[in-house]
């Protein structure tokens, strides 16, 4: 059973969306044997359809691979990077040559130079192919003329023991708590001759549809090879292939019901009386279903921001350009919220009008890692502020997030913590300084009327002027007319 054998359908070959760029970024070049060797890529512009494999090194061993996207919001500019790492385990000690290699994303072609890679030794202590066409089909030459035709073969089906299963991580959650799911084709090793994929891509976009919740968030998993992976059940070895894997956060108290699904596969039939030269094999179909699955969704704990706050386990990471300042100097502080959950759902923390500051923004990075099953990632909110009294600032009492952590059961809150000092004197005036050598804005601009206008001020004063024109040209063409 070729591990990659879906991927070999016949399938229109996308093109590459106008400002898209991708880019190959390989790991270090030196590195201990127990650490793993990267090669990523970098999709900017676009979003991710389709990519080729990750090449074969000598010398290293595929060892899964893990997604990253980068959202940055900006002056309300919004940029999205995706970065996909394939990671290799190695052999053995000693100098492993990258050769050259290319790769084709989103019909982008993105080529490497290769490198060498020097793997040390460990740090000491506390350091897939289509179906055949016709493959049941006998071949007919010259000597059946001479000696007849041969009689026809005769086949049997053996027993597999390969199954589809769906498999969450959780039975239960709160709302708003991310439950892993994952679609996947066990066979034993014994089985791989007798089944293939059939027409997966194909298959995928309705396997999807059933799938999907209406009720929940879904973040699914940048995962578009299908390798063979071992794994042990009842004590027995299987391969596991992962055909789809998606994180699922409940809206709201209604379960996740998952219905029973299938996936048609090739099977082959076996020649009763197998004969040298021929392929003793006949083709079918076999189609695996899986068991319906249900997942119960509790409602969060009474609390009076119960429908507002996220749902994960969070840490917080902030960071600010200085630590004195002077009153009227702009500074920036970085307000990072930091681990496992929707992070999509994790709203920037409001800060409450102060005396004596101006607060902007604020900016938002967000960036979300999909691997070994889990989602998560951080968020960070950057704001500008203006201080115009001196003293300590308590940023505590002006930006926290209230946060409910399903792994304990209760509600935390994320509480600033670093105090920047301010000095210099009191600055009661705007920090807007208008030009000393326009007179309009030294003598106009601060003594205008501020008072609001309709939105069709404008509109009625065009009209009113085109009533007037009207009316001169009017009295132009009378006095032109009654002098002539």
């Amino acid at each position: 059973m070729p591990p990659s054998s879906w991927a070999q359908q016949p399938a229109k070959p996308p093109v590459a969306a106008p400002g898209a760029q991708a880019e190959l970024e390989l790991g270090p070049a030196v590195l201990p044997v127990t650490e793993y060797f990267t090669i990523s890529f970098h999709l900017r512009g676009a979003a991710l359809e389709r990519y080729s494999a990750f090449p074969d090194l000598e010398g290293f061993k595929k060892s899964g691979k893990s997604s990253t996207t980068t959202t940055r919001i900006v002056e309300g500019q919004t940029t999205t990077e995706l970065t996909i790492t394939q990671r290799y385990a190695a052999y053995a000690e000693g100098e492993v040559v990258v050769k050259p290699f290319t790769m084709t994303v989103n019909g982008l072609t993105v080529r490497s130079n290769g490198l060498t890679v020097r793997v040390g030794p460990a740090p000491t202590a506390g350091a897939g192919t289509a179906p055949p066409a016709g493959g049941g089909l006998q071949g007919i030459g010259l000597l059946d003329n001479l000696f007849g035709k041969p009689k026809p073969q005769e086949y049997v089906e053996p027993k597999d023991n390969a199954f589809l299963a769906l498999v969450p991580d959780k039975t239960s959650v709160f709302v708003g708590e991310g439950v892993h799911i994952g679609l996947y084709f066990y066979l034993t090793p014994a089985d791989q001759g007798l089944l293939d994929f059939y027409n997966f891509a194909g298959q995928l976009p309705d396997i999807l549809q059933q799938l999907r919740q209406h009720t929940a968030w879904e973040e699914p998993f940048n995962e578009q090879e299908i390798v063979p992976e071992s794994v042990t059940m009842g004590g027995k070895p299987f391969l596991r292939y992962r055909l789809y894997e998606a994180e699922y956060y409940p809206l709201n108290a209604e379960p996740l019901v998952f219905p029973v699904v299938a996936l048609r596969m090739v099977k082959y039939r076996l020649a009763k009386n197998p004969a040298e030269g021929l392929d003793n094999r006949l083709e079918g179909y076999k189609t695996y279903l899986t068991t319906t699955r249900t997942i119960r969704v509790k409602p969060l704990p009474p609390h009076p921001l119960r429908d507002l706050v996220p749902v994960g386990h969070y840490q917080l990471r902030e960071a600010v350009n200085q630590t004195t300042f002077r009153t009227g100097q702009a500074f920036t502080y970085s307000f990072g919220v930091e681990g496992e959950g929707n992070l999509a759902a994790v709203s920037a923390p409001v800060v409450p009008p102060k005396p004596g500051l101006e607060v902007y923004g604020p900016d938002v990075q967000q960036e979300l890692t999909r691997q070994g099953g889990r989602v998560g990632g951080r968020k960070v909110f950057t704001y500008r502020l203006v201080a115009r009294q001196p003293g300590r600032l308590q940023l505590d009492s002006l930006l926290n997030l209230v946060f409910f952590d399903p792994t304990i059961g209760r509600y935390d809150t994320l509480h600033a913590e670093l105090t920047p000092v301010v000095r210099g004197p009191v600055r009661n005036a705007s920090t807007f300084r208008a030009p000393s050598d326009d007179p309009f804005y030294q003598n106009v601009l601060f003594d205008a009327n501020n008072t609001l206008q309709p939105l069709d001020a404008y509109d009625d004063v065009r009209r009113y002027a085109n009533y007037i024109l009207v009316v001169l040209l009017g009295v132009a063409v009378w006095g032109w007319w009654r002098k002539k």
